[in-house]
């Protein structure tokens, strides 16, 4: 794998992969590496993703991930995930921070649906259509959140901007904050 974006991050990308896999693609990465990869390049210190998985299966999830090199990063991580949704991993070999949080919403489950595969070299990952990334980003609406959403828009034509609009909406209205739809809705016209 040549790309200078993932560079760093293939094993430890292609062991969330088999994670991914090992749960029948139930899975997107997104964060940074999908951003790098769906809008413009940027660093990135961690690897996230989302995986549609019940609490109930964290024993499990945590052992699946150890199997390929990712082991837990805090003292506590089950009781964290439970209370956060979030498991904070770590790639053993290259130090790499892996956080999955558990996906259980509606949106979640139809980003998972609407996945792609994208081949990057040798390394095949499971990321979210721009539009969906661009939404998970809305919804996080942090500064680099924010510039994400605008590499994204401006390297994909072909967004599907009525459903982002659908969505941002849901989640500003759900949220009572309507600056996730307000600061991004001229970016889309």
């Amino acid at each position: 794998m040549n790309d200078p974006i993932t560079q760093p991050f293939a094993e430890p990308l292609r062991a969330v992969q088999q994670l991914i896999e090992h749960y029948d693609n139930q899975g997107i990465i997104i964060g940074g590496i999908a951003s790098s990869l769906l809008g413009k390049p940027r660093l990135t210190a961690d690897i996230d993703l989302v995986l549609l998985l019940s609490i109930e299966n964290l024993a499990d999830l945590i052992q699946a991930a150890f199997q390929q090199g990712l082991s837990p990063r805090i003292s506590d991580v089950e009781n964290f995930a439970r209370k956060h949704r979030v498991l904070l991993l770590v790639h053993e070999k290259s130090k790499i921070n892996v956080d999955i949080s558990l996906g259980l919403l509606p949106f979640e489950m139809e980003a998972v649906e609407r996945s792609q595969v994208q081949e990057i070299g040798d390394l095949s990952i499971r990321l979210p259509t721009a539009s969906d990334l661009i939404i998970l980003k809305a919804i996080a609406h942090r500064p680099k959140d924010l510039l994400d959403i605008q590499g994204i828009i401006e390297s994909n034509s072909d967004l599907d901007r009525e459903h982002i609009q659908f969505w941002v909406s849901q989640f500003a209205e759900l949220l009572e904050l309507p600056e996730l739809w307000d600061d991004i809705a001229g970016w889309l016209k």
